[in-house]
């Protein structure tokens, strides 16, 4: 076959192909050519430029800065939500996100880990759809608490109201999230209530959670299960940056060596990184420091944020493992962040 007739023939195919929307089997059939024929010539279409295939991105729609997130900090996913930084709309839009991402990823049979004082996972579970698709599993509260009267329904039924959307059984975790005294929290570890859902802990496939800044949120400072002002200063003081589950870690996410983690009950960082995914709903300014930490050290493999939060993590001071996959394509994405950041706001990447 000589250079031309093979060009035609390869036009022919992907004509076939790509316009007439036939499907390979029936071209084999049709032309008499071997489907590995079709396969290889097709390839061989794109590869010298005879057929060029593009994704339109539509406004709103952030998927360059979500593969650079991916690529930057080995994330399994990255979602980039089009929200202002104004805190109740990026909370419903954070929310939606990730009540979305719940309903198309989570399967049967399932162990679903949730944290207590989240407003962005409030949010979700407000928006979620009835489905089955959790059904058969379990949806497993993996931070105390159980706080004031006026605060107890944000803790418990965020975990009940999951598993009521979803198909699957609650399991609660029926004590504080902070306790008084180390020696309160093993008294309470103990108890039958508590190790009903602590058991489950290392079993957990999913696990969503918030992360939290060093400052407490107004949802979890009314809870009553937060640390004391002169607590959060020594954490300061060693290095704390934010939170998760309230294990506090440092800036490059290392857990706070501190007595003060010895009251916390709930999951501790070690069993929570065993999750197949773990994944962070979080976004705003004040955030983006705890965010890094928890990127950094690697406790969260999905995040679901906000563009401008994402834009901002992507040009933050940030030390990246030697190689990185798709290097190239996260340093352009990073210059075009940086760029747009220092020309100034901008609606549409």
């Amino acid at each position: 076959m000589s250079h031309l007739d093979e060009v035609r023939l390869m036009v022919k195919v992907a004509r076939m192909y790509y316009d007439q929307g036939i499907r390979q089997q029936e071209i084999t059939e049709r032309l008499n050519i071997h489907q590995s024929t079709i396969s290889r010539l097709l390839k061989r279409a794109r590869e010298t430029n005879l057929v060029r295939i593009s994704v339109a991105t539509p406004p709103g729609v952030y998927s360059e800065v979500e593969e650079a997130l991916e690529a930057r900090f080995q994330l399994k996913e990255a979602i980039v939500v089009d929200s202002q930084e104004e805190e109740e709309r990026m909370v419903r839009d954070l929310g939606a996100a990730a009540a979305f991402f719940v309903e198309t990823t989570v399967k049967k049979g399932m162990v679903i880990g949730i944290s207590s004082w989240s407003r962005s996972l409030l949010a979700m579970v407000d928006v979620m759809n009835l489905t089955d698709c959790g059904k058969g599993g379990k949806v497993v509260q993996i931070l105390g608490g159980v706080g004031t009267t006026s605060t107890q329904y944000y803790a418990t039924q965020l975990a009940q109201r999951l598993a009521a959307n979803i198909g699957a059984t609650p399991i609660l975790l029926q004590a504080p999230g902070v306790v008084g005294t180390a020696e309160a929290r093993r008294v309470l570890s103990s108890d039958l209530a508590v190790r009903q859902a602590s058991d489950y802990f290392d079993q957990v496939d999913v696990a969503l959670v918030g992360i939290g800044s060093l400052e407490p949120s107004k949802l979890l400072a009314s809870s009553g299960n937060i640390f004391s002002p002169d607590e959060r200063g020594e954490l300061r003081s060693l290095g704390a940056v934010g939170d998760i589950c309230l294990r506090f870690i440092d800036a490059q996410g290392r857990p706070i060596r501190s007595s003060l983690m010895s009251r916390v009950i709930g999951i501790e960082l070690a069993s929570l990184k065993r999750a197949s995914r773990v994944v962070a709903v979080a976004g705003g300014s004040r955030k983006v420091s705890a965010i890094l930490a928890a990127l950094t050290g690697g406790w969260i493999n999905v995040l679901i944020t906000d563009r401008h939060t994402a834009e901002k993590l992507l040009v933050a001071d940030w030390k990246q493992p030697p190689d990185p996959i798709g290097s190239k394509e996260v340093a352009s994405t990073v210059r075009k962040v940086a760029s747009r950041r220092g020309k100034g706001a901008v609606d549409r990447p």
